[in-house]
């Protein structure tokens, strides 16, 4: 029986009762463990660079689309660019793009916005198929780190002469299971960051459709 406690394991066999760490735990893992752990660290780094970045563009001032309009109505279309450029957000730089482009036919001014909303998405989806494919990987090392694992326990079985403890089998049945459930633990939790992630995305993404509409609209008013 294994039971988990704060930090540490206890091994509970015949004989008797052994203590060791849960990173004690991993090392038995094998050298699949090692690739699971580079991912692991892979994959919060991509989570918290995504993060931080997601709530840097997100940020767009209160007032901004009224700032614009009223600039724009007031034949300020410098200074509306000006204010677009100080503001720095997806938003801006799709705005401030049509800003560059007043005077042109409208279904111009409609493309280059929605070209730079093309780069600029893709900036925000920076390495999430990398993330997705740490949620599939990780799991698949696992699964092979049981296999080779399982291998080299019936190795040394094969090896033993007369009857085969109980102790080895077993030792070699679990240390190879550790690789399995490592891998689950690293392909859920990156799945479920990679989804977090495109869910703020798709809301940031349909923040910057409406702020692009709001834009042409403006331009096509009555003057």
């Amino acid at each position: 029986m294994i039971l988990l406690q704060v930090g540490t394991t206890e091994i509970v066999g015949a004989e008797g009762t052994e203590a060791i760490t849960v990173l004690e735990l991993l090392t038995k893992g094998g050298y699949m463990m090692l690739p699971l752990v580079l991912l692991s660290i892979t994959a919060l780094y991509i989570f918290i660079e995504r993060i931080m970045t997601i709530n840097r563009e997100a940020k767009t001032p209160n007032g901004f689309t009224d700032t614009i309009r009223s600039k724009v109505i007031s034949g300020d279309i410098n200074g509306a660019r000006v204010f677009c450029k100080e503001t720095d957000t997806p938003v801006a730089r799709m705005i401030e793009k049509g800003l560059s482009r007043i005077g042109s036919p409208l279904k111009n001014i409609e493309v280059s916005i929605e070209n730079v909303g093309k780069i600029e998405v893709y900036k925000l989806e920076k390495n999430l198929s990398f993330l997705a494919t740490i949620s599939g990987a990780a799991p698949m090392i696992g699964f092979l780190g049981t296999v080779t694992g399982m291998i080299q326990a019936f190795i040394a079985i094969a090896q033993e002469e007369g009857a085969v403890s109980p102790k080895l089998l077993s030792s070699g049945i679990y240390e190879a299971m550790i690789t399995t459930a490592a891998g689950l633990v690293v392909g859920i939790l990156a799945y479920l960051a990679y989804n977090y992630l495109v869910t703020r995305v798709q809301k940031l993404v349909h923040k910057m459709e409406y702020g692009a509409i709001e834009f042409v609209d403006l331009l096509q008013e009555p003057t």
